[in-house]
């Protein structure tokens, strides 16, 4: 959601000091809020045996950023090579690492192969991991059984997961290779912010349970729910009612240990919701700009900082200007884009958006950038991403340097190498 309250007092009075030293453009996130968000979580499924919260890297891939859900009890979400790397290198042991890979390469699998929580996405993949696990989950897609939304798309058009109809096949080939202890994952939606469309995914997935049980004789140790659960990124949006799907999870479990002597444990996926509200992108104006539109340009590209707004039509960030004393500006409002320098018309962090009158060397806050912003980042047009910075109680540390022409040039040195045909 649009920054909170207390991010705010806590940031805003410094910022003009923490630009004096660091230099505008910058991510910068709040411990303190993933911290609260972290324990609110935890509070709220306090009551459901074996709960664990596996944080989706994908979401801000930064060390320091792993180390507070380490701090917090959490394991870890990981789909490539380079997400196990950072997950391991954090301390991570394979127990706390669910690996979820969609297309996975033979080269992958044996990477992954004995240090995490194995979750394959196809039946054929399958016989394609060198040393089967014992404990083993699939990815269940429930095709036309369900609907999406518009990020990921219907399932039927989604290209994870195994069928409905493939499901039970699945395990009972896995058990063939030496599998003896189960999980079922499923993720169908992103950004959801309807808490009964998760109360539905979990009363599914139960279902799904004891259709292969009863068809395999086999008992599932977890359930898995993904992430997906949203964050309200315009003002007035409702946030997602996180303790009504803490309580109707808690009935559906209880009436499946009723029936079958046991539950399965239940783990969950959120990246957005752990660390989106707590992330702002702090800009400095450079430009005014009058054409058939005001245009409010600064010092940095959405596709080097935040793409969400270039890639998607409907994506909204809230966005606050500051005066150089920290203070948010009011009144004297017009209809203005904000734009960074990109050679590309989607180069706009806003559009058509009311603010107040913006002037050069004003600061753009743009809210909710702490997940899928900086990750999905690149080099387009050559436009180098920001450093990122993490608020403690007692200070601000760089916990990812900006990004150098060096950098971007590092992978064009090496020795030539030709092949003669």
């Amino acid at each position: 959601m649009p920054m909170s309250e207390s991010f705010k007092k806590r940031l805003f009075p410094i910022l003009p000091k923490i630009i004096d030293y660091f230099g505008t453009p910058f991510h910068i996130f709040d411990e303190q809020g993933i911290m609260d968000t972290g324990g609110g979580l935890k509070f709220q499924f306090r009551n459901i045996f074996g709960f664990q919260e596996f944080f989706a890297v994908k979401a801000l891939p930064n060390p320091a950023i792993l180390k507070i859900m380490r701090q917090l009890g959490f394991g870890l979400d990981c789909s490539s090579a380079s997400e196990l790397t950072l997950g391991r290198l954090s301390g991570f042991p394979g127990t706390n690492i669910i690996f979820s890979s969609n297309n996975t390469s033979v080269e992958l699998f044996k990477l992954a192969d004995g240090g995490c929580i194995m979750n394959l996405d196809d039946v054929t993949l399958i016989d394609k991991v060198p040393e089967f696990p014992e404990l083993i989950c699939f990815r269940y897609n429930p095709g036309e059984r369900r609907t999406g939304n518009q990020i990921i798309g219907n399932p039927v058009e989604a290209k994870y997961g195994v069928r409905h109809d493939q499901i039970i096949e699945a395990y009972k080939r896995a058990i063939n290779r030496g599998a003896k202890r189960f999980g079922l994952h499923t993720m169908i939606v992103s950004n959801q912010l309807n808490y009964s469309y998760m109360v539905k995914t979990v009363r599914m997935l139960l279902e799904v349970i004891e259709m292969v049980s009863k068809a395999l004789g086999i008992k599932f140790e977890f359930f898995n729910i993904g992430g997906g659960i949203g964050i309200p990124y315009r003002p007035g949006d409702e946030p997602f009612n996180m303790p009504a799907l803490a309580g109707k999870t808690r009935v559906l479990l209880r009436k499946f240990e009723q029936k079958h002597g046991y539950a399965p444990k239940l783990f969950m996926e959120c990246g957005r919701f752990m660390t989106g509200p707590s992330g702002v992108l702090v800009a400095t104006v450079i430009n005014r700009m009058s054409k058939y539109r005001e245009y409010i340009g600064v010092d940095v590209s959405t596709m080097s900082a935040n793409p969400r707004p270039a890639i998607y039509e409907t994506a909204y960030h809230h966005i606050t200007m500051l005066g150089l004393d920290g203070k948010p500006k009011r009144g004297n409002e017009e209809i203005v884009d904000v734009v960074g320098p990109l050679c590309e018309n989607n180069d706009k962090f806003a559009k058509q958006r009311l603010l107040p009158r913006t002037e050069v060397g004003d600061i753009m806050v743009q809210h909710d950038t702490g997940a899928h912003s900086p990750a999905m980042a690149g080099n387009y047009n050559g436009w180098l991403r920001p450093k990122e910075l993490l608020l403690h109680a007692d200070g601000v540390e760089l916990i990812r340097r900006a990004e150098t022409i060096n950098d971007l040039f590092a992978t064009l040195k090496f020795k030539p190498r030709i092949i003669r045909i």
